[in-house]
């Protein structure tokens, strides 16, 4: 966050320095250790996980205007916009978008609030309805618009799991108030109000390159969180034991990664197939255990190659074949 926020100050270097902590340095600490070892008591290793959260959240506000600023009206030069742009892209669609999945997964409201809030400065407020309530419940199903089926692209992808998640939250919202069991305030009128008065903002800040700087970022951020989505489910399938109704989700229906660098900047994500069995568990108890199935490489090094379908299928299709026979022969 310091190198990011010197690099909208300042520029030059240390807008590099930014970069480079987010991508090449966070790939070459993965490589020092394969796997990560689990402490015996992840809670007691560091107690402060909703602290860190917290942190994490108000650090993200205040850096968000920040990057508008030094992208609209800062005096950086063209080669400066760009890598401030990469760097605080990257911070909000990997950090910003995990700390806020695990806030609204916490039980204390106000911390759920938090992290919607996270996600409505990024125009994805959505989320925080379809995830707990559609992606959940119909994880590695026809069901879910964010579970990838086999051969579909992450380009194909993208604009059906937006859509198809914001109207499944929306009816899943609906379902909620007709049987009486919601807040008065719909969620979705806080989602699209706030959405407005961020942009609002963004142009107050900025004027139009503002807006545009604040559209794109949010953009930005909102498809890599689509992309871990289509990375950690790709072609992993629940069986249909009935007409809609699917087989409980097991250790074989997400993709992990073991690399404790980027697990950890991204607070423990990658490990989805425990986030799946136990969706209220805080990211430091998270565990990988020997059934789950493993990308081969880390997930932000995944969510690259998916940005080359060909080589993604190549790569990916096999392992799914894989984990479907051995699915279906226990």
């Amino acid at each position: 966050m310091a190198l990011l926020g010197l690099g909208a100050v300042f520029g030059g270097i240390w807008a590099a320095a930014g970069l480079f902590y987010m991508t090449a340095l966070a790939y070459s600490f993965d490589q020092l250790v394969a796997v990560a070892r689990d402490p015996a008591d992840p809670e007691a290793e560091f107690p402060d996980a909703n602290a860190l959260s917290t942190l994490l959240a108000i650090a993200h506000f205040a850096m968000l205007p920040l990057a508008v600023w030094a992208l609209s009206g800062a005096g950086h030069a063209v080669w400066e916009r760009l890598v401030i742009f990469l760097g605080f892209g990257l911070f909000f669609g990997q950090v910003s978008n995990s700390n806020a999945h695990e806030l609204i997964h916490r039980a204390d409201p106000t911390l759920r609030r938090l992290g919607t809030w996270v996600y409505i400065t990024l125009l994805f407020g959505h989320h925080a309805s379809a995830h707990p309530r559609v992606h959940h419940r119909y994880a590695a199903s026809p069901e879910d618009p964010n579970s990838a089926p086999l051969g579909m692209s992450y380009y194909r992808f993208l604009p059906r799991a937006w859509w198809g998640s914001f109207r499944a939250g929306l009816r899943a919202e609906n379902a909620l108030r007709a049987r009486g069991r919601s807040d008065d305030l719909h969620p979705y009128a806080l989602y699209l109000g706030g959405a407005l008065a961020c942009l609002l903002l963004a142009l107050v800040i900025g004027g139009a390159a503002g807006l545009t700087a604040y559209v794109l970022l949010a953009g930005y951020a909102s498809a890599q969180l689509l992309l871990s989505d289509y990375v950690q489910h790709y072609g992993l399938r629940r069986r249909e034991i009935a007409p809609g109704r699917y087989a409980p989700v097991g250790p074989a229906h997400s993709w992990n990664s073991p690399q404790w660098f980027t697990s950890l900047l991204m607070l423990n994500a990658p490990r989805h197939s425990d986030h799946h069995a136990h969706p209220m568990k805080p990211y430091v108890a998270l565990e990988l255990t020997p059934e789950m199935p493993l990308l081969p490489r880390s997930l932000p090094a995944m969510a690259t190659l998916a940005l080359v379908p060909r080589l993604w299928f190549r790569v990916m299709d096999r392992r799914v074949a894989r984990v479907a026979s051995v699915t279906e022969t226990t």
